[in-house]
């Protein structure tokens, strides 16, 4: 999809010439089969998020994709700044700062890249949020994410999110798999251990 045809699908949607790695959520298949790991973020999933979460108004989303979530924010009165490895061609972790005005990066980044992005994310933002899986919270090789002390919330689904299929999945439609839950981050945090709700998809 190209930026003129995003833009024209989701109204006045600010894109910057950078980006990063499309949406994940799915890491069944074979990572050669996986590509860009693009996988669209279900609109209930953002929807449940932003009845719970406070947002700032400038808001940056690097994985749009097809812009489930630049929709959602954009529906709720936010300006979004959009960006996707697919559309511009850079690299989000090469980005130096932040576009004007945005205090926060709500995405659905690659798992196998999502801790880095979100240390990356905390030094151009105050606050970082991800879909990810529960078992996120897993792994030697992520403890030092959390032991920092900037996860703030987690916001856990009760029930399973909609299945989020690759992009250019033309096999059959499974039931979802995966429990999946919202990880906000905030660079400023105390320190103090996180808040854990539930929400519903």
């Amino acid at each position: 999809m190209t930026i003129e045809k995003l833009n024209h699908s989701l109204g006045s949607v600010s894109f910057m010439p950078q980006a990063i790695h499309v949406t994940a959520g799915n890491h069944a298949a074979p990572k050669s089969q996986r590509g860009l790991d693009q996988y669209e973020t279900p609109p209930c999933a953002i929807e449940a998020l932003l009845q719970v979460e406070p947002m700032p108004k400038g808001v940056w989303e690097p994985c749009c994709g097809a812009g489930n979530i630049v929709a959602a924010l954009k529906a709720h009165g936010h300006r979004v700044v959009a960006n996707d490895l697919v559309i511009d061609g850079d690299d989000f972790l090469l980005r130096h700062k932040a576009p004007p005005d945005v205090k926060a990066i709500l995405t659905n980044p690659p798992f196998s890249l999502a801790a880095n992005f979100i240390r990356h994310g905390l030094k151009l933002v105050p606050e970082v949020i991800v879909l990810e899986r529960i078992q996120f919270l897993e792994s030697e090789a992520r403890a030092g994410l959390f032991d920092a002390g900037k996860l703030v919330r987690i916001h856990v689904f009760r029930n399973r999110v909609p299945r989020m299929h690759r992009a250019d999945w033309g096999g059959r439609r499974v039931s979802p798999a995966m429990m999946l839950a919202w990880f906000v981050f905030d660079r400023d945090h105390d320190g103090s251990r996180p808040e854990l709700d539930w929400i519903r998809c």
